[in-house]
């Protein structure tokens, strides 16, 4: 293959921690009927990257090539496409779990995984932003249906998907409580948490009551207490789709709700994501960004799970 037909792209041929990472030449896709092949500038990297990674978790076992945020331009669109044309600039989720690969030069995407980048944001922000919106606006706003006034708790607030979850929360007319260090209280704030708790020190069910909405970043048995905090007819929507039956037996007894949910790609749902961003109300903080070539050390930060915010690839 000749250079015009490869391209550069971050895979792994055994699972196991960051260092199993390297940077590749394999082929460059071409998009089918109604999908857009994108060249990627910037990727987001999230938590389900490193599991990926260290697991094969959905995928089983590699070589894969990881990635599921995306910014770029639509380098090529497949027929049946009129929603966009060569040069648009466009961000997006592939569709999760079993689309990834946006951690490449150019990745093949269906086109209604897809909207236009807003014109107010690089890259950056926009690779940063898609699987982390998508899933809180689909568990605040399709499963809980936040309403002005509701309390709503959100668990590791200042992380990737909770600062983003804080946000959308705040959006829609929300009181937000969030837990996160002590340390991170002042970012709490900043991005609009009316009520920090430092989970360290303070039990959150015995600090926290009436609660209308609680998205549940930790799963375990954090999704069962959660359960405790809520009012009648509350919901807690764990991010989390793998865990104790005790979550649904715990709810149908306190007369609660529970739900477990994976994000699903949607191109309504970026164009809200869009909105939010263009008045304003949405902004991803970045935790930090690496050249394509360093998603090893990427990963080496995210394995932490000490990061303020997103971490993102970028792809020259």
């Amino acid at each position: 293959m000749n250079d015009a037909n490869t391209m550069r792209a971050i895979s792994q041929d055994v699972l196991g921690g960051p260092e199993v990472l390297r940077e590749v030449r394999v082929g460059r896709p071409a998009p089918r009927p109604n999908e857009v092949l994108v060249r990627v500038r910037a990727a987001g990297v999230n938590p389900t990257d490193w599991k990926h990674r260290a697991t094969g978790g959905f995928l089983g076992e590699p070589p894969f090539v990881l990635g599921w945020d995306l910014s770029g331009e639509v380098a090529e669109t497949g027929i049946g496409v009129a929603a966009f044309k060569p040069g648009d600039e466009v961000f997006g989720m592939l569709p999760y779990p079993f689309g990834h690969g946006s951690h490449a030069e150019y990745v093949t995407v269906p086109a209604r995984a897809l909207t236009h980048k807003p014109a107010s944001i690089d890259h950056v922000q926009a690779g940063a932003l898609p699987l982390v919106s998508l899933t809180a606006w689909q568990a605040l706003t399709e499963y809980a249906d936040v309403r002005p006034g509701q309390r709503v708790l959100v668990h590791a607030a200042a992380g990737g998907l909770g600062h983003v979850a804080v946000q959308i929360a705040k959006a829609r007319g929300a009181y937000v409580i969030g837990t996160a260090s002590a340390g991170k209280h002042d970012f709490l704030r900043e991005i609009g948490v009316d009520e920090p708790i430092d989970y360290r020190s303070t039990d959150v069910t015995e600090a926290v009551r009436d609660v209308d909405v609680v998205l549940d970043t930790l799963g375990g048995e954090t999704s069962v207490r959660s359960l405790r905090v809520l009012r009648p007819g509350g919901i807690v929507v764990s991010v989390l789709p793998v865990g104790p039956p005790e979550f649904y037996e715990e709810a149908e007894r306190l007369g609660v709700r529970a739900v477990r949910m994976l994000v699903e790609a949607d191109r309504a749902g970026m164009e809200a994501v869009a909105e939010l961003v263009e008045s304003g109300k949405l902004k991803a903080t970045i935790a930090g960004t690496f050249p394509l070539a360093d998603a090893a050390k990427a990963h080496d930060l995210g394995d932490t799970s000490r990061t303020t915010g997103k971490l993102v690839l970028l792809v020259d």
